[in-house]
Order: structure tokens, then sequence, then C-alpha cells
């Protein structure tokens, strides 16, 4: 059996053993759906290529605004990361992305780097919302309360106000 199929089966076995939703959109593609707390849900695609496993992440769309705090938090944050990195695309949106070479494909390890890309996108959530979003928080809010709807899910975001 080559290195590839090898990292498939890993991969196949290890999604089918624990309580993660996906999908598998190719022979060498799969999409998860990751549940969080802060971010509800992150997708993250784990692509099997020719040399190496793919990890790939949707964190949150490009910044309305503060792109360059943006960009310099997730730059110090990447220093402290592990198997993963945010990047942009050429769209400005911003993901977690990852390479692991077939050898390192096993079954702690996609624990360990599945569990890294949900605490990563899930605790940056809200930082990210604060630096590159608080002119539209704060419109939200305002909206918000000139209508009395609920404010449940801004409630993080209060000291902004």
């Amino acid at each position: 059996m080559s290195n590839r199929a090898m990292a498939l089966a890993t991969i196949d076995e290890f999604l089918e053993s624990h309580d993660i939703d996906f999908e598998k959109s190719s022979e060498t593609a799969y999409l998860l759906t990751l549940p969080g707390a802060k971010k509800l849900q992150t997708h993250c695609a784990l692509v099997v290529g020719d040399q190496s496993l793919s990890i790939n992440a949707f964190v949150i769309r490009k910044p309305d605004e503060n792109t360059e705090v943006v960009h310099e938090w997730l730059l110090k944050k990447n220093a402290t990361m592990y198997c993963v990195a945010f990047a942009i695309n050429e769209l400005g949106d911003i993901y977690l992305v990852g390479r692991l070479p077939f050898s390192a494909v096993t079954e702690q390890e996609l624990d360990r780097v599945i569990g890294a890309v949900l605490e990563y996108s899930d605790s940056s959530f809200n930082p990210l919302l604060e630096l590159g979003f608080s002119t539209a928080i704060r419109r939200e809010w305002a909206w918000r309360v000139s209508r009395g709807e609920s404010l449940a899910n801004l409630a993080a975001f209060e000291h902004l106000i």
C-alpha cells in the first residue's frame, strides 16, 4: 500500500471513529464541520495531495477596517501555533492552513491538528471581529436596540459600545 493510500485509510478510520461531522467530497478531499463556542462552526478541508495532506479552514472574511492591525495580530499569533498558521487568500479572507507529510498522518496527529484548527479558529474569532469589524458591531448593536431585538449574541462585544 502506498503512503498516500495509507494516509487516506487513516483519515477514513479517524473520521468514522470520532464524532466529527464530515463529508467526503471526492476520493481525496474531506469537508469537516467543527463545532465551536464563539465561532459556532469552522469549516475545514483535508485534501490528500500527491505528497502531503493539506489542511485549510475558513476563519473569517476580509476585515472591514484596521487591516494592518489584524494582519499584525495574525503574524504574532502564528509564532505560538502548532502545525497550522493564519494566512490570507487573494480576497483578503483569513484561513488556517497547514501541511503534513504522509508519514505524519496518524490518528493521534489528526486529533492534534483538527483540535488545533478548532481551538485557533474559535479562540481567535472574537478578537478578530473586534479588530476588523468594530464599526459594524456598533452599527448592529444600535440597530437591535432601536428595534428591541436581542443582544444575546453580541454580549461579548458590549465593551465596544
